[in-house]
């Protein structure tokens, strides 16, 4: 009697597990590392820059392109713990291409 329950259970769950897996984790992370770059960029350079319109054009380009969303990585990867004129110095390679 309740033999179609299980299957219909396994099925809901294995289309929710695809809708929440990784498409959603890695915009997710795309935005949030974009976000920390682009506020860093406007803490160590530039007061006045515009975070919201940064880090939806770097989430955009990301999202476009595996290579940028790589640099994105990189670029958010030589911020973590250094200070503005570290990251100056240590992170101009990585982040040349998302914040002017």
């Amino acid at each position: 009697m309740f033999a179609p329950f299980p299957s219909l259970v396994a099925s809901f769950m294995l289309i929710l597990g695809s809708a929440l897996g990784g498409g959603c984790v890695d915009e997710i992370d795309r935005v949030t590392d974009c976000q920390q770059i682009c506020e860093r960029y406007s803490d160590c350079f530039d007061g006045s820059y515009d975070v919201g319109a940064c880090r939806e054009r770097c989430a955009d380009n990301a999202r476009d392109s595996a290579t940028f969303d790589q640099q994105v990585d990189q670029c958010e990867n030589c911020f973590d713990d250094r200070s503005c004129t570290s990251a100056v110095f240590g992170c101009t390679s990585e982040c040349i291409t998302i914040v002017p």
